[in-house]
């Protein structure tokens, strides 16, 4: 029964997002749409299990849920750090820097997942993994100290990843 189960939904909590979305997407609720919705969320992860061999081996939710947040809080100032540079600072005076940050963390899916935060707080991107996967080049917009960049990078972001991909 539980190999049916696993069969069935590879990835569970995969399921239960991809049905909440095709609802949510909606306009208006209706039997109908979240059946068919429940269905998209059993097919897709289905059809696409082949390409995750592996899952991490544990996942804490609740940090997970506190780094999200910390994670929309740092884009919301991010965005008005960067408005406040573009407007006062003169282009001959920006410090733009590449930084190398190397990575404590192996999981394919945590490095995705610090390369997307990187990228998506407005002022630094994610531009390369270095073949090992233990090195991540990262651009920023303006920077004094481009090791203090580093340094808050991996307290602020690889230290919380590590304790939620255990």
């Amino acid at each position: 029964m539980m190999r049916l189960y696993r069969w069935l939904f590879p990835h569970p909590l995969l399921t239960l997002i991809l049905a909440l979305v095709w609802i949510l997407l909606q306009n208006e609720f209706s039997a109908g749409m979240a059946v068919f919705g429940v269905i998209i969320g059993i097919i897709i992860p289905r059809s696409t299990a082949a390409f995750w061999p592996e899952r991490p081996a544990g996942f804490r939710l609740g940090k997970m849920i506190s780094y999200s947040l910390m994670v929309l809080w740092d884009i919301m100032v991010a965005n008005v750090q960067v408005a406040w540079i573009v407007l006062t600072v003169p282009n001959s005076k920006l410090k733009p820097a590449w930084i190398i940050i190397p990575l404590e963390l192996r999981q394919p899916e945590a490095i995705s997942l610090l390369a997307g935060t990187i990228t998506l707080t407005p002022g630094t991107v994610s531009a390369d993994l270095s073949e090992s996967g233990h090195y991540l080049l990262v651009h920023v917009l303006h920077t004094d100290d481009p090791e203090a960049e580093v340094d808050e990078i991996k307290k602020r972001y690889e230290a919380r990843l590590k304790e939620i991909f255990v």
